[in-house]
């Protein structure tokens, strides 16, 4: 309904799409507000986590083409992966042990061998959920997932693994019909909610340039083009020539990892100057762009002219399209060219129709903290305890976001301290609530996550502070706290005092 330009919603049942670090945030939230009947989460893979499922050899898909171009993406059917690798081979047994062994529903992860969060520790956790004593400054993927799995623990009874939502589409002017897939018996059903919240993450349809010649080296040279959602270990680029396209933070860490095995240097191509976290070293070159591919003699041509030949592998770290194959036939259209998702107010509700909703579509920003601020705001508005701006001024709100990012692609971006300042302002709206009576905290509900000076100090810094952990090479997984790399908070705040009194005296 819309009061003076207000819109209160009031769902009582609600969809998530997903079951990972994000959506079980959402559920929990939710759960706190104790105002829905049903709550019910859909995730395609076999078990809890969501990205940080690590998977080993698989890296064939019928998304991954040269060129990828086309965010238009699909519901996939998945992979099945033996419970129990270290201990039998599902090939090798009789019926009935593959009965009691029946192989996990999975989907291809991006996550690498080696992967470490570019992120510190202190600030990549969720409320509440505290790491392990001795954990890396920098946890490894393991780790985060045990976190995430943790932090879960307390919402898995309203999660439905092994099933994928194939479809959500609008049924009247407030509800929505979900349709999902067995993914064990291919069998389907539909069901009726009040609002759905997508969390299945957009680390799904990688993006290829369209680089001339790109095709014809492809066809001439199967299987030497991948994508950073592929790569698994750097052993396996070991005396090749290689090319990294792409510096982001997947870029920088997968190019500083195979330099170690490759022909060297490693030719790196980027579009701008390497990320300040960027690792220096003799072993990696910076190049420009390529401009051309040039299959006669496995020669690349880059922006400024300079030829290599001999070149083995090239792997794009060129990041992803945004894409959501379960909603192509709502309108208007949230998926045009893949650079973002349109028509989402504050990054999380489709404007339209504001009971579809959408967590962390964000980039270069500090996922699980974001995920819990935007989940206080979306429990507590489909609860009614807070509302919504009229649809227009939602619209008004993404032209203006858009027209100051310069280019779409830019509109999710959120560079820090972007990021830290945005998650802010949603713990704000959120805690700005009115108080309901039987609620926890004195009927504010769940308390979101938010920043104080320490947390932006060390946003800001960890570009600094990412590299001299690393500089401590194998000896960095017992470099556990900040003050293990020589940057402490307690430095800090010496220093502002002494420029605050220099600039007293000034």
């Amino acid at each position: 309904m819309t009061i003076a330009g207000a819109i209160y919603l009031r769902a009582k049942s609600i969809a998530i799409v997903g079951a990972g670090p994000s959506a079980v945030a959402a559920a929990k939230y939710l759960l706190a507000e104790k105002a829905f009947d049903r709550i019910e989460i859909f995730e395609q893979r076999g078990k809890a986590g969501g990205i940080w499922n690590y998977t080993n050899h698989q890296r064939n898909e019928s998304l991954f083409r040269i060129p990828q171009t086309n965010p238009r993406g699909e519901n996939q059917d998945p992979f099945w992966e033996p419970k129990s690798t270290d201990t039998i081979s599902l090939g090798e047994t009789d019926e009935s042990e593959n009965f009691n062994l029946q192989p996990n529903v999975s989907y291809i992860s991006p996550i690498y061998d080696d992967l470490e969060t570019n992120n510190p520790r202190p600030l990549m956790q969720f409320q509440g959920q505290e790491w392990p004593p001795n954990t890396p400054l920098y946890p490894r993927h393991e780790l985060v997932l045990a976190h995430v799995e943790a932090y879960g623990k307390d919402v898995q009874h309203l999660v439905h693994y092994e099933t994928q939502v194939v479809n959500v589409e609008p049924v009247n002017e407030s509800a929505w019909a979900v349709t999902t897939r067995n993914l064990r018996s291919s069998e389907r059903s539909t069901e009726v909610f009040d609002a759905v919240i997508v969390a299945n993450g957009h680390f799904i349809v990688p993006q290829i340039p369209d680089i001339s010649g790109i095709r014809e080296w492809n066809k001439c040279y199967p299987g030497s083009i991948t994508h950073a959602k592929y790569y698994r270990r750097s052993s396996e680029f070991t005396g090749k020539k290689v090319i990294v396209v792409g510096n982001s933070a997947s870029g920088s860490d997968i190019s500083f990892q195979i330099c170690q095995s490759s022909q060297q240097p490693l030719l790196w191509s980027c579009r701008s100057s390497s990320p300040a976290n960027a690792i220096s070293t003799h072993l990696r070159r910076e190049l420009p762009p390529i401009s051309r591919f040039l299959p006669e003699n496995r020669t690349v041509e880059f922006e400024d002219g300079t030829l290599e030949t001999g070149i083995d592998a090239i792997l794009f770290a060129t990041g992803y399209f945004y894409s959501l194959p379960f909603l192509e036939n709502l309108q208007p259209k949230l998926i045009t060219d893949g650079s973002q998702v349109n028509h989402t107010y504050q990054h999380l509700f489709y404007a339209p129709r504001p009971t579809l909703s959408f967590l962390v579509l964000n980039q270069r920003v500090t996922p699980f903290p974001v995920a819990e601020a935007q989940s206080a705001v979306l429990a507590r508005i489909l609860s009614g305890r807070l509302s919504l701006p009229d649809q227009s001024i939602m619209e008004e709100w993404q032209q203006k976001t858009i027209s100051e990012s310069v280019v779409s692609r830019n509109f999710h971006l959120l560079p820090a301290p972007k990021d830290a300042q945005y998650m802010n302002e949603m713990s704000d709206w959120a805690l700005s609530a009115p108080p309901r009576e039987g609620l926890e905290n004195e009927g504010q509900g769940k308390i979101p996550p938010r920043w104080g000076e320490y947390e932006f100090w060390c946003r800001e810094n960890f570009p600094s502070i990412r590299k001299a952990f690393m500089a401590f090479g194998e000896e960095r997984t017992n470099v556990t706290e900040l003050a293990d790399v020589a940057f402490g908070y307690n430095d800090f705040l010496e220093h502002k005092k002494v420029r605050s009194v220099l600039d007293f005296v000034s």
